[in-house]
């Protein structure tokens, strides 16, 4: 029987090089926290326990992640990362396997992480890669036989160590009884006066402790974020990464390099996205869904065939098939537009639900609304639903006509096939069936002048 896995998250940090109030780690990336990314990540992989190591800005990294299968530990002095593994160590159980992870690092896969387990056994196995510049990165230490037998730290390591191409990328799996012995062991010896994990690996070596090797399947996994160039790097890695499964899944990109997916985005058949748009939290795409440029869509579902104009914001809306939405529309929160709906260039709908086959298409405000079948409402009209402290609700029949420049103030009901008559102010009941219009008589002023300027 396998040994359990916990996982062990570094997220003490504090990101000077971010130059920001804010926890590195709670800095966002694709809308989500770079902590974010790694606690799902290691919950793919189904541990018996997460520990997250916390450091700087503590309470507002436990405050971010209330979820109540994290384990805090925290460390009140940041001296390393073999002192940072080893608060949290007397938490988990002897016989465990412990995968030390990153809170900095969010583009690892659970694939690239099980991989690591599986090559570990009752050894030690180390995420390793291979880079032309290795910069700041730990180096792996060989002997003649290929056996690896230390990690040098680059600030510690020789000029000729330091030619060593192959990297320590941080990423570990080894045996939690052994692991605590050896981090007990730790000496701070060295350049930064820190106690390194690193060195765990020259003690396990003289204990003829097996150490294994893998490597990830893309670079981007184990970069990590320092600064906001770094994040930005990153950020447009994920992108691209989310693109190109899109793009696998049959999904029409105009450019591939001009999208943000900020959450969970699912599409259907023949879908086709332009450039420009951003998708935040669950958003679904029907078949044939096309969606314009500069489109910013959040927590939102779309119907077949539904075409979104440019410079359009929805904000979890339900959109039913066939709509024409846009552009320059926004639909906000708790709007239900049923099939073959057109919501038009300057319209705003809000907490409203929109029949089959209504129209309204240009400049209109519907808040607080229920509207029936096959209703036109007219370019400017508005339901006044907010009498300044309370909000209250209309009702439009099917078949309803809504001259332009209407004001209907709620709460008022207006009966189907009725018709409104343009500029009218709309307080009462209006009969189904029937004309109502609310107009003050016109008056014709003859030989009236406009005022002129005095010389």
């Amino acid at each position: 029987m396998s040994a359990p896995l916990e996982i062990v998250i570094l997220a003490a940090g504090q990101g000077k090089r971010m130059y920001s109030d804010m926890p590195k780690v709670l800095h966002g990336l694709a809308g989500k926290p770079l902590l974010g990314h790694v606690l799902d990540t290691a919950r793919v992989l189904k541990p018996t326990a997460i520990h997250v190591v916390y450091g700087h800005g503590g309470e507002q990294v436990r405050a971010a992640f209330p979820q109540a299968d994290i384990n805090w530990t925290h460390q009140t002095e940041q001296k390393g990362t073999g002192h940072a593994v080893a608060q949290a160590m007397p938490q988990v159980t002897d016989q465990a396997t412990v995968l030390v992870l990153y809170g900095d690092v969010p583009l690892i896969r659970p694939q690239t992480l099980q991989e690591l387990l599986s090559a570990a056994g009752n050894g030690i196995a180390l995420l390793t890669a291979e880079l032309d510049h290795p910069g700041p990165y730990g180096r792996i230490l060989r002997n003649a036989s290929g056996r690896v037998i230390r990690i040098v730290e680059s600030k510690d390591a020789s000029p000729e160590e330091a030619k060593v191409r192959e990297v320590n990328t941080g990423f570990l799996a080894a045996p939690a009884g052994k692991l605590k012995k050896w981090l007990a062991g730790l000496k701070n010896h060295n350049a930064q006066g820190e106690y390194y994990l690193t060195d765990i690996i020259s003690m396990a070596v003289a204990e003829k402790v097996t150490i294994v090797t893998h490597a990830p399947g893309d670079i981007a996994e184990i970069l990590g974020v320092n600064s906001k160039p770094e994040l930005a790097q990153v950020e447009r890695m994920h992108q691209k990464q989310q693109a190109e499964k899109l793009m696998q899944q049959g999904v029409t990109l105009r450019d591939p390099a001009r999208l943000d997916v900020r959450g969970e985005l699912t599409c259907g058949r023949d879908v086709v996205i332009d450039v420009n748009v951003i998708f935040e939290g669950k958003v679904s795409l029907g078949d044939r869904v096309q969606v314009g440029p500069n489109n910013v869509i959040r927590d939102s579902t779309v119907g077949d065939g539904t075409v979104i104009h440019p410079n359009c914001v929805i904000e979890q809306t339900d959109i039913g098939a066939d709509c024409r939405i846009g552009p320059f529309a926004r639909l906000r929160p708790e709007t239900k537009l049923a099939a073959h709906v057109h919501v038009g260039n300057f319209v705003e709908v809000k907490k409203s639900e929109v029949a089959e086959g209504s129209k309204m298409n240009h400049l209109s405000y519907i808040g607080d609304t229920t509207v029936g079948r096959n209703v036109n409402i007219g370019a400017g009209t508005i339901t006044c639903n907010y009498d300044g402290a309370n909000k209250h609700r209309t009702v439009i029949g099917d078949n309803v006509f809504v001259g332009s420049n209407t004001a209907l103030v709620a709460p008022v009901t207006v009966g189907a096939n009725a018709t409104i008559g343009a500029g009218s102010v709309i307080t009462n009941q209006a009969p189904a069936g029937e004309l109502t219009l609310s107009r003050a008589p016109q008056v014709t002023k003859p030989g009236w002048k406009r005022p002129a300027k005095k010389e």
